[in-house]
């Protein structure tokens, strides 16, 4: 995360209303984090050579441009009536949505941007531009999904992954912040392995699984309190599928936290299935974190 004092909450808007969504939460999330809040709409029109002026006999206040301005003026005029007085700042750049925002995001606190836009396919639950940007951004990524919960915990998936342990440490800081409790899952399928090349036993008692899990998820908070005081902080591990399990449990959150990519994952995604499978079925608004590349 770009720790620098003037890194902005970077939100992407297309003038749909899970972009407007994003809008009123990244203003919450600016003004929590005492952020300045950026408003940034990607162009693409000239990339595909469209005329974006208005033409030579058109009425005055035509064209693609001014139509782009337009909705990010409105996206401003949103974010200010959710938080009046944060400091807020609007700019249309050329590029494709994707591309901008990753490109927005190593200057950046966060970006926020709704689960869906204009061009979304009405059967994706989640749009391929918050896939794409939660896949590659080099900042947390924060996805408007669900139903706001302000009084329900953080909860936050940990497998021990170094994507994971820092979405403890979002997730933490997230919690302390908000003034909620944190509420850490681990989930697992089978024992866990030790080693490359290690065979998992054909049979193994369940009781001493579920303690090894509890005493290895254990290890991969030990700090955690420490670190962030006054976080209050449980535990659960349990067996299952960990995107479906993560996505249930976020029905009574405010927020889930999940790594970019978790352990046992394959290495050439760049969003694991686990993450992936969240930001299509939470009921809360999701944040990615990623491990540095």
């Amino acid at each position: 995360m770009n720790s620098a004092n003037s890194a902005a909450v970077v939100v992407g808007v297309d003038g749909s209303e899970p972009s407007l969504r994003a809008v009123r939460l990244a203003a919450i999330e600016a003004a929590r984090r005492h952020r300045p809040l950026r408003v940034v709409h990607g162009f693409i029109w000239p990339l595909l050579h469209v005329p974006v002026s208005p033409a030579p006999d058109a009425p005055p206040g035509g064209g693609l441009r001014h139509q782009a301005e337009e909705l990010v003026a409105a996206a401003v005029a949103e974010a200010d009536a959710t938080v009046p007085g944060l400091s807020i700042s609007g700019e249309i750049i050329d590029g494709e949505a994707a591309a901008v925002l990753v490109g927005e995001s190593p200057t950046a606190a966060l970006i926020v941007l709704g689960d869906r836009g204009l061009g979304g396919f009405s059967a994706l639950v989640v749009g391929s531009v918050a896939v794409q940007v939660a896949a590659y951004a080099d900042c947390p990524v924060l996805v408007a999904r669900g139903e706001q919960r302000p009084d329900e915990p953080v909860l936050v998936g940990i497998d021990g992954s170094a994507a994971s342990r820092r979405a403890a440490e979002f997730a933490a800081e997230t919690a302390v912040t908000r003034g909620v409790p944190l509420h850490a899952v681990h989930v697992y399928r089978h024992p866990g392995s030790s080693g490359p090349g290690d065979m998992q036993p054909l049979v193994y008692d369940e009781t001493g699984l579920h303690t090894d899990e509890d005493r290895m998820l254990d290890g991969w908070l030990s700090g955690l309190v420490e670190d962030h005081p006054g976080l209050r902080l449980t535990c659960r591990t349990t067996r299952g599928r960990a995107g479906a399990v993560l996505a249930e449990a976020s029905r009574t959150a405010q927020l889930v936290v999940v790594g970019g990519q978790g352990r046992g994952e394959v290495t050439g995604l760049l969003l694991g299935s686990v993450s992936q499978s969240v930001l299509h079925h939470a009921h809360c608004p999701v944040a990615v974190i990623r491990a540095p590349r």
